[in-house]
């Protein structure tokens, strides 16, 4: 299991960071040691003093394929829920500044909570989902999946073009503006419409 990260998905986050809004598609990954599932607490690691929440959207693979036709890309997922990518923005502007790959801020162990799935026939438009996190009970971002610059068709298809999926790949569709710093003693919660599906503490 892999768990593929779509970067700078959202216009406004792009420009929140001060980043360029891509052309195609930016993706990098995380090990399988990065995911917290079951309610896992998030402990802030001792290497980083910024360590920022992105809500994420995420997709969980239901197939193997490669070089898959965006117009087929929708057989390939079947289920959508919500992750974390927890970033350390600090040890990532460093790796930004040198111009390094991003994976020390990224890829650390516990970075990607996860929480309960739904089958995406539950849901009436893929192309309109709401989305928000809460951080002791105060909203702190807000998203819809209309906001996306590449939808979940068009980053399956791509990432598709040069890594393998297999089932149960999980692949995070990119946050929406409003990151921010965490501490320990945060409540994390993430809703999908009304739905609570993840809830994290910071330890």
């Amino acid at each position: 299991m892999k768990i593929i990260c779509i970067g700078r998905n959202y216009a406004e986050h792009a420009k929140e960071l001060n980043n360029p809004v891509p052309a195609s598609p930016v993706f990098f990954m995380k090990p399988d040691t990065a995911l917290l599932k079951n309610g896992e607490p998030f402990y802030i690691p001792d290497f980083s003093n910024d360590v920022h929440h992105e809500l994420e959207v995420v997709l969980k693979i239901s197939k193997a394929g490669k070089h898959i036709d965006e117009a087929f890309a929708g057989n390939y997922f079947d289920e959508i829920g919500l992750g974390i990518d927890f970033t350390a923005r600090d040890l990532q502007e460093t790796a930004k500044s040198k111009g390094l790959p991003w994976e020390i801020a990224k890829a650390f162990d516990g970075s990607a909570p996860i929480g309960k799935f739904v089958s995406k026939t539950t849901l009436t438009d893929l192309s309109a989902i709401t989305f928000h996190l809460e951080v002791n009970g105060t909203v702190r971002q807000q998203g819809n999946t209309a906001d996306l610059l590449f939808s979940f068709d068009r980053i399956i298809a791509y990432v598709s073009q040069f890594v393998t999926l297999k089932t149960g790949d999980l692949v995070f569709t990119g946050t929406p503006a409003g990151v921010a710093a965490i501490a320990i003693g945060d409540r994390l919660k993430g809703f999908l419409g009304k739905e609570c599906l993840i809830d994290c503490e910071v330890k």
